[in-house]
């Protein structure tokens, strides 16, 4: 009986902190949007009905799918997430005042720093002659453009990541990003200010910046990186999506694995020991339903 009710109090937690993420992400975005609309400035300047929409639908599907991992975070169901735990026995369940903290910051960065950075990158777009066309780009030319993205990415938050662990940034900007050693989905935009600028907006906005891209292909680039980097951060290797054991392995031990696709870190030796573990032979797309922690145990300690 005190196990049910226990259950259900995280139930509710779950579901209070969901509402709460919900609601307080569509009011401020709904404030922000009323006040750009209420500018006729900005109004007659930008091409404002697609900015929103380059905005809301990363943010709805950053938030979406983060809702339903911190429903499996804090009440441990549904077992279907829960099983493919990575490092097993943490966040079980997930401190939900760290959670908390984790979301206000969160919800700062995103709206009070990357909604602003995405209007000027609109204005410089504009100034370096994008028309904003409404003809919809072809699927190639998405493909060759989300490939340039892809790369430019990896080298700016490669370069950028590993300044931020230079031993002076790291003690004042990146240490709050690594109070996490067991990181999930929302921890991948909780960072200081200066971080979140240097090395988790600017690597994903140049591409677009640079290839003047349509607003569709903005908006779902931007989509799937938040996706992506929710997966890195989720603690979770699940079925079928790409493998988050690479970046997981940096939270655990911080001088290893700094790039998004590894190219770089095998280039410059980053990831030596990562691949001397478990967790590397673990670093795979999982294409069955027993967990990798599981077929691909850590060897047991040896007793001193």
């Amino acid at each position: 009986m005190a196990e049910q009710q226990k259950q259900e109090e995280k139930l509710w937690d779950a579901l209070k902190i969901s509402a709460y993420v919900f609601s307080t992400g569509l009011l401020m975005f709904t404030a922000l949007v009323n006040f750009i609309s209420c500018s006729q400035f900005i109004h007659t300047s930008l091409p404002s009905p697609h900015a929103t929409g380059a905005a809301l639908v990363p943010a709805l599907a950053f938030w979406g799918f983060n809702g339903i991992l911190m429903v499996a975070d804090i009440t441990g169901k549904p077992t279907f997430i829960t099983r493919y735990r990575i490092q097993l026995g943490k966040n079980d369940p997930v401190d939900t005042k760290k959670l908390c903290q984790a979301i206000y910051t969160a919800l700062a960065n995103q709206f009070l720093i990357s909604l602003p950075m995405l209007v000027a990158m609109f204005y410089i777009m504009k100034w370096w002659g994008n028309t904003f066309s409404k003809e919809l780009p072809t699927f190639q030319w998405f493909l060759v453009e989300l490939s340039i993205f892809t790369i430019i990415e990896e080298i700016l938050f490669y370069y950028t990541h590993r300044l931020v662990h230079h031993p002076v940034l790291y003690k004042h900007i990146h240490k709050k990003h690594h109070e996490w050693t067991a990181p999930i989905g929302v921890v991948s935009i909780y960072a200081h200010p200066v971080e979140h600028i240097l090395s988790n907006t600017l690597p994903v906005m140049t591409g677009p910046m640079i290839m003047g891209s349509h607003i569709v292909s903005i908006s779902a680039w931007f989509s799937l990186a938040l996706i992506t980097t929710s997966i890195s951060h989720c603690g979770y290797h699940l079925p079928f999506l790409p493998s988050p054991e690479f970046h997981d392995f940096h939270h655990l031990k911080f001088n290893q694995c700094y790039g998004v696709l590894g190219v770089l870190d095998y280039l410059h030796g980053t990831d030596r020991v990562f691949r001397q573990t478990k967790a590397f032979e673990r670093h795979k797309v999982l294409l069955g339903l027993t967990p990798l922690s599981e077929s691909i145990p850590e060897e047991p300690k040896k007793a001193e």
